[in-house]
């Protein structure tokens, strides 16, 4: 890997930081200023703490070694709370709310040496699949700006796909990490449920949310999700496993790897994202490993299943946003009608629609008719996944079963824009980790994603599968033509 391929990256970085080839605040003001170069044409900030930045890569450059991400430019999806910092989830209802407190992702990653640059764009509380209902606008897809780059995580996957940062971190909820990843052409990892802690994260669907890093490479993934990881007293979900989550790469030789055929050459996959997939699977089994065909009828249900479960949470999680505490508040003369009125003020299209999706689900009469069947099948569908999981060792499908389409094109047709899901709502369902990985590009020159699946624990499984695809295939080498003619981060390298 030439230098200055190496520094588009967290690990390239950081060594170079640690080994003073490279100080922290011209990394800090290298991405400062392609943000400022870029960002207007593409959407993928929503707020820069510039002068904080520079303030900590100069902390950083005058103390001792930090950590894993010395120096690293990371930022933050705009759902992910930091003190002094306005977290709106790109919605009108939280206008200027600034956290009292840290997330623990926040915390973590400070204490390992990351520079936090600012906040990205999402689709509204994380509602959508194309970061188009975001009240800031839409992000643009930087391999085609008439694209959109995926979602909820769009702004966070746009700003690593044009080197603004190395590290961005989202949420998923039903592949809002992966999707806008694949779309976007970096990786995108999805803990298994309780790996990351949620605590400062405003939630979405409590029992679907994980937070996670997009990256340029499997190996920056891994690196980030080493400092993520582990326990938290604040977040009753996380996971204490006892010794800390580590990972090294291991063969991949003998790996059993799942294909699941409906989700690689079935109805819906786009042709140039099959083909892309069946030259993946052909290089894995040059590789040693043994493919077995899947199925698994569960997933049929998975949509439905996914949009009722994830629509209650979003009723109960939302009605905290009365105007009273947080944000925006239109004021009238009865408490009842300020509540009404801002709420219809503040909240976007979609978002109404879900809460009133999900109130419906869970009114009196419905609730066991539409929840409690979503919850059992819910249970149906893990332990599929866990049937599956004792044969094979990772699962590989698409990860967005068609590329980036086009700014506006599914805006009014709400049912195209969950299909862009179907892919990656299973793994929430299920609490198991998932990875999407670059795999190729389609005829219009849009990046193709591919999705690794492993069971619960097993991080370690899909890194190891995807690092290997991507040693061997460097797509994070090719560059969205948008912000690649500026001058490399190497120029400032000392020698």
């Amino acid at each position: 890997m030439d230098q200055d391929a190496a520094l588009e990256t967290a690990a390239g970085v950081a060594e170079a930081v640690a080994h003073g080839k490279l100080t922290a605040r011209t990394a800090t003001r290298e991405a400062l200023d392609r943000i400022i170069r870029v960002d207007a044409g593409l959407g993928a900030m929503v707020h820069i703490s510039a002068e904080r930045a520079i303030d900590r890569a100069r902390q950083i450059d005058e103390g001792p070694a930090a950590g894993a991400l010395q120096g690293v430019a990371v930022a933050l999806k705009d759902n992910i709370c930091r003190i002094g910092e306005p977290t709106t989830c790109a919605s009108r209802i939280l206008t200027g709310w600034m956290p009292p407190y840290d997330a623990t992702v926040v915390r973590r990653l400070e204490a390992a040496g990351a520079v936090l640059l600012g906040k990205t764009n999402m689709d509204e509380f994380g509602m959508g699949s194309s970061t188009e209902t975001s009240a800031f606008g839409p992000t643009r897809n930087p391999w085609q700006l008439g694209s959109v780059p995926g979602g909820s995580s769009g702004g966070a996957a746009a700003a690593v796909a044009t080197g603004m940062v190395q590290v961005a971190i989202g949420s998923d909820t039903g592949g809002s990490i992966r999707q806008p990843a694949a779309m976007c052409g970096v990786v995108g990892l999805k803990p298994g449920y309780g790996r990351v802690s949620r605590y400062g994260l405003v939630a979405y669907g409590s029992s679907l949310d994980q937070m996670g890093p997009l990256t340029r490479t499997v190996t920056d993934a891994a690196r980030v999700l080493e400092v993520l990881a582990g326990p938290d007293p604040r977040d009753a979900t996380s996971l204490d496993e006892g010794e800390p989550w580590t990972w090294q790469p291991s063969s991949i030789a003998g790996m059993r790897i799942g294909v699941l055929t409906r989700l690689t050459e079935g109805a819906g996959i786009q042709s140039d994202v099959a083909e892309a997939l069946s030259k993946a699977m052909a290089w894995y089994r040059d590789a040693g490993c043994t493919l077995v065909p899947v199925e698994m009828p569960e997933l049929e249900w998975a949509i439905p299943t996914y949009y009722l479960l994830a629509t209650a949470e979003v009723s109960s999680n939302l009605s905290r946003f009365e105007g009273m505490r947080f944000g925006l508040r239109r004021e009238t003369e009865e408490l009842g009608s300020t509540i009404e009125r801002t709420r219809s003020e503040g909240f976007g299209a979609e978002v109404k629609r879900r809460i009133l999706l999900g109130t419906f689900a869970l009114s009196a009469g419905h609730q066991e008719a539409y929840h409690g069947r979503a919850r059992k099948v819910r249970h149906l569908i893990a332990q599929a996944h866990d049937r599956v999981f004792r044969e094979v060792d990772v699962l590989l499908s698409c990860t967005s079963p068609t590329t980036a389409f086009p700014l506006g094109s599914r805006l009014d047709d709400p049912l195209a824009m969950v299909l862009s899901d179907v892919a990656t709502v299973g793994a929430n369902l299920a609490g198991i980790p998932a990875l999407s990985v670059p795999c190729g590009f389609d005829r219009k020159g849009l990046p193709i994603g591919m999705q690794l699946q492993g069971p619960r624990g097993g991080e370690t499984r899909i890194l190891d599968a995807g690092h290997a695809y991507e040693r061997a295939h460097p797509w994070w080498m090719a560059r969205p033509p948008v912000a690649w003619d500026l001058q490399p981060l190497a120029r400032e390298v000392r020698a």
